[in-house]
């Protein structure tokens, strides 16, 4: 990356269950802001079919006439021989990028370019070399690795491939094979009544003493806290640091992709720019794994 460059913005696909209509407004919304690549397509669950891949496939359409980079995400755990059929279907589609959830995609898409989720465990060069083989374009660093890992990995990497940082949204911690939304409302997943639509940013879970612990998103468990790179903005252009990736939440994300745009372009301080997104982050802010240290004391700091 040279001097002038930043890096870009991309919004990572939305992970909660949302009403069809509701998803269409979403991304008309997102075409208008500062992101150069959007990501979309259902990543959690396979019961979700509120749209079809014909749906996705119609907004990433969308948004290329916009002029940005349509990236389509698969789920990050496959469970099932359908599941599978639905994967080989959505790959063999070649208009679009795709980013493989899991590592069932490389073998639908031939060799063609791919991005590698953050749900793919990528830890070391030496798989970075491995997938940069079978065609990796682009791969989003998974979330529990800190900056002097991200530096490490950044020294080697192959040339051409980039490198995106989950910059800002509820962490991605963990996946199961059980959906703990329904099980929480005493219901098995195979009869979730998508139970996990009632809660658009994910069902909060605290502690005895009634503090914010985890976050439920059906099979995904995510941190309570919002997740924020903004102020390490300058150590991560440092880096070189391809894209910082938003992950949507119902409200105010729009918003949040102002910030960071305005930071990443020099109209406004980091430290001011956090002070912006504090107020869309009720439990607050916290900055993961990034220091290897308690992020949720850091946090308390930011």
């Amino acid at each position: 990356m040279s001097e002038i460059e930043r890096p870009r913005l991309s919004l990572g696909p939305i992970l909660y269950l949302w009403p069809r209509e509701r998803v269409f407004d979403f991304y008309a919304e997102m075409i208008e802001t500062p992101v150069e690549v959007i990501y979309l397509g259902e990543t959690i669950c396979s019961k979700r079919r509120q749209l079809k891949p014909e749906d996705y496939w119609e907004i990433a359409e969308q948004i290329t006439a916009a002029g940005k980079e349509a990236v389509i995400s698969t789920l990050a755990l496959i469970e099932s021989e359908g599941e599978l059929k639905t994967l080989k279907r959505i790959c063999a589609d070649q208009r679009f990028l795709i980013e493989a959830g899991d590592l069932a995609a490389l073998g639908f898409l031939e060799g063609r370019p791919f991005v590698a989720g953050h749900s793919i465990n990528l830890y070391n060069h030496r798989t970075l070399d491995f997938l940069a083989k079978l065609g990796l374009k682009r791969w989003v660093m998974p979330v529990e690795l800190g900056r002097s890992t991200v530096a490490d990995l950044l020294k080697y990497r192959p040339p051409g491939v980039e490198c995106e940082l989950f910059a800002f949204g509820r962490l991605p911690l963990a996946y199961s094979a059980r959906c703990f939304t329904a099980y929480n409302r005493g219901l098995g997943k195979d009869n979730c009544n998508f139970c996990c639509g009632d809660y658009p940013d994910g069902l909060l879970v605290t502690t005895q003493e009634g503090q914010a612990f985890l976050n439920l998103n059906g099979i995904q468990t995510q941190s309570a806290t919002v997740h924020s790179l903004l102020p390490a903005l300058t150590e991560i252009r440092d880096l070189g640091v391809d894209l910082l990736r938003i992950s949507p939440q119902s409200q105010h994300t729009a918003d949040v992709v102002h910030v960071f745009a305005d930071c990443l372009n020099g109209k406004l301080d980091p430290r001011e720019g956090t002070v912006r997104l504090r107020q869309w982050a009720p439990l607050g802010l916290c900055d993961g794994y990034w220091t290897g240290q308690a992020g949720y004391r850091l946090g308390m700091s930011i």
